[in-house]
């Protein structure tokens, strides 16, 4: 043999396609999908099958689990043992199946998601319902293949006397496809299948006359009509499974949620410790306890409230942010016609009728074929005893068994089967009671093939069969529904007060970054002093807020945090706050410039202003900052690489704008130039900067010209000085200088601040000298004045903040 005949030379992607299709082929006819008629996967139908043949039934006792999956795979599904007891595990499971298929003794698992025990400790067998599936398996139903090593037949498909694929649903996931079919009510799904039955063209609608829609084994409450006509019509729809809770009061004037149902594949245990984290992390402050008092007459999820919390809006809130409620996305795929399809619910009732027209009629003839078989026998029977002496005597003449069946056939016209029916009659049956029964038997006999040829030949005759075959089913086997259906969607309606109690405390943000919420006693009892920080840091921002009200917090990378108050971390005047990079993440580089505290975002002529180091300017509504997700930094200003934002405001009744930068150019135009824009703009220049030249000061001020500023330079002058000394003038110009500009050592400025008379200022130098000023001792300046020298900063080191000190506010730079 030549190299060449041993080898070939294929491309990659054509050998991976080819072998990916074949395997994706076979995952989603023969592994992840059930079949449309009997609503089961392959390794359910071998289960099902295996156990039904070993005589492991519902009449008989438990069996070892280990048997049964050692049976399924050494039979039936070479795989793995743990998925073949998966999958058994789970039709016994009464929280996963509307009808469980197997029975189970042992730990078959639990809705708090506990694993099953192995499977040499559990003992199983079929459901009465399982019989119910496999019946007249036996007669030629359905069809046969061989198994994966030919020494045995494994069934195609399942007779099913009842449509699984609706009444206990399916999930699966394979290649390219997913399914997700919720279980029915067993009684409504029949009826469905009797008026299509009755109807072949009855609409969506009509069926959901009886078939209101899903019932899931964990009851709850479904909303959305609409989302499951929709699935019943295309395959596809959304519908909210909502758990059923109620309110009840306790005494002192509490009140506790009882929670009784589930939804659908939700784990309890999860979610009672969902709820349980969101009471320690003060999420939610309303919860004093939450209890599981399931047992086993029922689930029972008890959330005990503190007093005067009220529960309606817990349990809102709860159902917004927890499984208590949860969407359901129907995805109705099937195999059918060997094709994942996706299904309609006409067309899964069409395919089950399909299935069971087809049942019956291969069990007709089978049937058929025995009772003729039979008939023949005692036509014969029936002859030879009306000719027994005749018989007799020929059987005596002959010499063996061949030879008196010989014997009868050409003497007397019997056939075959009927001679041998005739030699092997024992002597007893030639009694007098034995011809009546044979003449009785042989009357049934005819009755029941003129009936069997009836179903055959007439369609009606076949469909009355299936009918009350159907209705015998619902007899024995029908529930009421467990699931609760509303028509509509309930709006989640979430309000803040009834989350969080109201509560005034003191906010306040750092220099370097850390934030805390304080009580008002703990900050009493420190009697506002002895506030912790580091060294080097200062405070930026401290206020008294409610829990009910947001605080803002702007970074110099152009974006702003945002945090509800009773969100912040509770801690003591006296302990350090936590770092805002632990609850938002921020970059490395970034800080925060600058903090707010807001009651109401709809507030008219209300806006945030924002301005950068290259005196870029722009201004937002403040209703705009106001967002649910807050997870991470949202963008508040778009700042190039370069540059950054260096002052926020927040703008009500100001009106003007004073822009100051670095060598001295100072600027002052209407607030109104700028216009409103959304929060992702990088708005419009505000003044014309010289180069090497940066914002450094940015005031906003009332009309007028009375207002003062303090001029603070980087050599440490200080001076005051009206704000008239800067014209009014417009946007985007180079300004007018505020100081004088001198040959040598030229004062720069180090920060503007709007300021009354009776204020003072606190200067601030690294080497933590301070200095206060109080405003009334300055005199007032032109603007091409330097002002006065009130700190050595060679010998005191560089200025760090200056702070205005006022009876009602401090402002900081």
């Amino acid at each position: 043999m030549t190299t060449s005949e041993r080898f070939q030379e294929l491309p990659l992607e054509e050998v991976m396609g080819d072998r990916f299709g074949r395997y994706s082929k076979y995952i989603i006819q023969d592994r992840a999908l059930p079949d449309a008629r009997d609503g089961l996967k392959p390794v359910q139908r071998r289960i099902l099958y295996a156990m039904y043949n070993e005589g492991n039934t519902s009449e008989k006792p438990f069996r070892k689990s280990a048997k049964t999956v050692g049976n399924v795979i050494g039979n039936f599904h070479p795989h793995g043992d743990s998925s073949v007891y998966e999958a058994m595990v789970r039709l016994s499971q009464d929280w996963k199946m509307r009808h469980m298929l197997i029975e189970m003794h042992g730990n078959n698992g639990s809705v708090d998601g506990d694993p099953p025990a192995a499977m040499r400790y559990t003992e199983a067998r079929l459901s009465s319902i399982a019989a119910e599936m496999l019946r007249d398996i036996t007669k030629n139903t359905v069809d046969f293949v061989p198994n994966f090593d030919d020494q045995d037949l494994e069934p195609t498909v399942l007779p099913a006397r009842f449509p699984n694929l609706l009444v206990n649903g399916s999930t699966g996931i394979s290649a390219g496809y997913a399914t997700d079919i919720p279980p029915h009510n067993l009684t409504e799904s029949l009826d469905a299948v009797l008026m299509r039955l009755d109807q072949p063209n009855c609409t969506v609608d009509d069926l959901m006359t009886v078939i209101k829609g899903p019932d899931l084994p964990t009851g709850g409450i479904i909303q959305g009509v609409e989302g499951i006509k929709k699935a019943y019509e295309t395959g596809k729809g959304k519908i909210i499974i909502r758990s059923k809770a109620a309110i009840e009061p306790l005494k002192g004037g509490k009140e506790q949620i009882v929670i009784t149902e589930l939804p659908y594949e939700v784990n309890k245990a999860n979610l009672v410790k969902k709820i349980d984290e969101q009471r320690i992390d003060k999420r939610l402050d309303g919860i004093a306890e939450i209890r599981d008092e399931s047992d086993r007459t029922g689930l029972r999820i008890v959330i005990e409230l503190k007093k005067d919390v009220q529960g309606e809006g817990i349990l809102q809130y709860l159902y917004k942010t927890t499984e208590l409620q949860v969407n359901y996305n129907f995805n109705m795929i099937a195999i059918h016609n060997r094709r994942p399809t996706m299904m309609t619910l006409p067309l899964i009732l069409d395919s089950y009728i399909a299935h069971q027209k087809e049942v019956v009629t291969k069990r007709s003839k089978f049937e058929l074929k025995k009772a003729n078989d039979r008939l023949h026998i005692v036509e014969g029977l029936i002859k030879a005893i009306s000719i027994l002496d005749e018989v007799i005597a020929a059987i005596r003449a002959s010499k063996d068994k061949r030879d008196a069946k010989s014997n009868l056939e050409a003497q007397f016209g019997f056939t075959e089967v009927q001679s041998e029916a005739i030699v092997s009659l024992q002597l007893y049956r030639l009694t007098n009671t034995d011809i009546t029964e044979l003449r009785a038997e042989q009357q049934d006999l005819e009755k029941l093939i003129a009936e069997l040829k009836e179903i055959l030949a007439n369609e009606k005759q076949l469909i009355k069969v299936i009918k009350s075959e159907l209705r015998e089913i619902r007899k024995k086997f029908g529930e009421p529904r467990r699931t609760t259906i509303q028509a509509k969607i309930e709006e989640i309606k979430v309000t803040l007060d009834v989350l969080v109690p109201s509560e005034e405390v003191v906010v306040t943000v750092t220099n370097d970054g850390y934030v805390k919420r304080t009580s008002i006693r703990s900050h009493a009892a420190s009697n506002g002093q002895d506030f912790a920080m580091k060294d080097s840091d200062y405070l930026l921002f401290e206020e008294t807020l409610n829990t009910q009200h947001h605080l803002l917090l702007f970074t110099n990378k152009g974006n702003y945090i945002y945090q509800p108050v009773h969100e912040l971390p509770d801690i003591r005047w006296k302990d350090l706050g936590q770092h805002i990079s632990s609850i938002v993440p921020l970059d490395r580089d970034e800080h925060i410039i600058n903090a707010f505290g807001i009651d109401k975002f709809e507030q008219e002529n209300a806006f945030i202003l924002t301005a950068t180091k290259e005196g870029q300017v722009k201004r937002s509504a403040l209703a705009d900052y106001a967002v649910t997700r807050y997870s991470k930094p949202i963008k508040t200003m778009n700042v190039k690489n370069e540059d950054e934002m260096i002052f926020v405001g927040l703008v009500t009744n100001e009106k003007e704008l004073l822009l100051t930068t670095y060598l001295s150019y100072s600027l002052r135009f209407e607030v109104e130039e700028i216009p409103v824009t959304g929060l992702r703009t990088g708005g419009v220049k505000g003044i014309n900067l010289k180069d090497g030249d940066q914002l450094i000061s940015v005031n906003l001020l009332q009309s007028g010209d009375e207002q003062e500023v303090i001029v603070v330079t980087h050599r440490g002058a200080v001076k005051r000085m009206n704000v008239s000394e800067v014209e009014k003038s417009s946007r985007a110009k180079r300004g007018v200088v505020v100081l004088k500009e001198l040959k040598s050592n030229p004062h720069r400025i180090f920060a503007v601040r709007l300021v009354n008379s009776d204020d003072s200022i606190l200067l601030e130098t690294t080497k933590n000298v301070q200095e206060t000023i109080a405003v009334k001792t300055l005199n007032k300046a032109d603007r091409y004045s330097n002002g006065s020298l009130k700190m050595d900063v060679a010998n005191d080191g560089e200025l760090m903040l200056v702070k205005v000190i006022s009876h009602n506010k401090e402002e900081i730079q």
